[in-house]
């Protein structure tokens, strides 16, 4: 990139306090920033780097107030993160290598149908599906039969999606993913053993899905397990059968979400959270890292601890349960002083 500060500032409708007539090539963190480097400040929790940072320009909130002299050029605009987020999607089409074609070592079924300018990497491996245009397949992924992969999905090194289930359109699937695999299902017997039960339903992704790397969805054992628009998923997720996730939640790493368990719309999930099976959960629900879900929770609202609680609420009890020791100490010299 190579951006003149003026220019930054007519895009994001910012001003400018400092060397108007710069330039940055780089964008960059404010605490290892260089010259020659645009950041941005959008938490107060690195307020001490904008004092001492060598970036050229940072780009911070329009009533952002000093505490002392900068050396840097500012950038006042409304949202910082947003200004430069947008930057860094630039920067990373800039750097983006076209890629085009099917290599020789790919495997295809005769049958598959693949759109327009449909890239598929070596070793990777596509049953009789259907492949619209402008998919990116990398290396050895494996696409099974009955497949529907929408437009412009990127699939990164060994993702694996099993027959029938269905990827819509502008979806990136992180490497290690595997799309469809079966549900944890097994029928316990009389004489102890455990009869498996045969997983028949599909694995639907809606469009503008992002799953990271490593996370499991398991198909529906009858009807879809079903994660719709938006939802953004971290690394190591585990989504079990017939689960269903709304519209542009997002969930952290390594939260694990039980069988037919369905969860709302916008949606904040944290890492380590654990659902159990059969749940709702409403629309709008936050919940902090390595809250246990064992209850629905109908509607909006933040929750943290095992079982679940207000968030509140369970500050307050962890104050109280922090004390536990000591008030246990003076119930016991309480109760000698008590005593006939």
């Amino acid at each position: 990139m190579n951006l003149s500060l003026n220019e930054i500032a007519l895009r994001f409708k910012g001003s400018i306090e400092g060397k108007i007539d710069s330039k940055v090539n780089q964008l960059s963190k404010i605490e290892t920033a260089q010259i020659g480097s645009l950041s941005f400040l959008a938490h107060k929790k690195y307020t001490p780097y904008l004092y001492k940072t060598k970036a050229s320009a940072v780009l911070i909130q329009k009533d952002f107030v000093l505490e002392s002299p900068v050396n840097t050029t500012l950038i006042r605009v409304d949202d910082p993160y947003s200004a430069f987020t947008s930057l860094l999607v630039e920067e990373a089409k800039e750097k983006q290598k076209p890629l085009h074609g099917i290599h020789e070592k790919a495997v295809i079924n005769p049958s598959a149908k693949l759109g327009k300018d449909v890239y598929v990497g070596p070793n990777a491996t596509i049953g009789e599906c259907v492949i619209e245009s402008g998919v990116q397949i990398h290396s050895n992924c494996v696409i099974g039969a009955g497949v529907i992969i929408g437009k412009n999905t990127i699939l990164m090194p060994n993702v694996i999606i099993l027959d029938e289930c269905v990827v819509g359109a502008n979806c990136i699937i992180h490497s290690g993913v595997v799309i469809g695999s079966d549900g944890f299902g097994f029928a316990p017997q009389e004489s102890d053993a455990y009869v498996k039960i045969p997983q028949l339903g599909r694995v639907v992704v809606k469009d503008d899905v992002e799953i990271g790397a490593n996370s499991t969805i398991d198909r529906a054992t009858l009807g879809d397990t079903l994660i719709e628009k938006g939802v953004k998923l971290d690394n190591m997720i585990q989504i079990a059968h017939n689960v269903e996730i709304g519209a542009h939640t997002v969930i952290a790493a390594q939260t694990g979400i039980a069988g037919s368990t369905k969860i709302g719309s916008h949606c904040v999930i944290g890492g380590q959270v654990g659902f159990a099976g059969h749940l709702t959960i409403g629309d709008g629900v936050q919940l902090q890292g390595q809250t246990g879900v064992t209850k629905s929770i109908p509607s909006a609202g933040a929750f943290q601890g095992t079982p679940a609680m207000d968030y509140k609420a369970y500050y307050k009890s962890y104050a109280l349960f922090k004390q536990f020791p000591k008030i246990e100490a003076r119930l016991r010299k309480l109760e000698q002083l008590l005593k006939p």
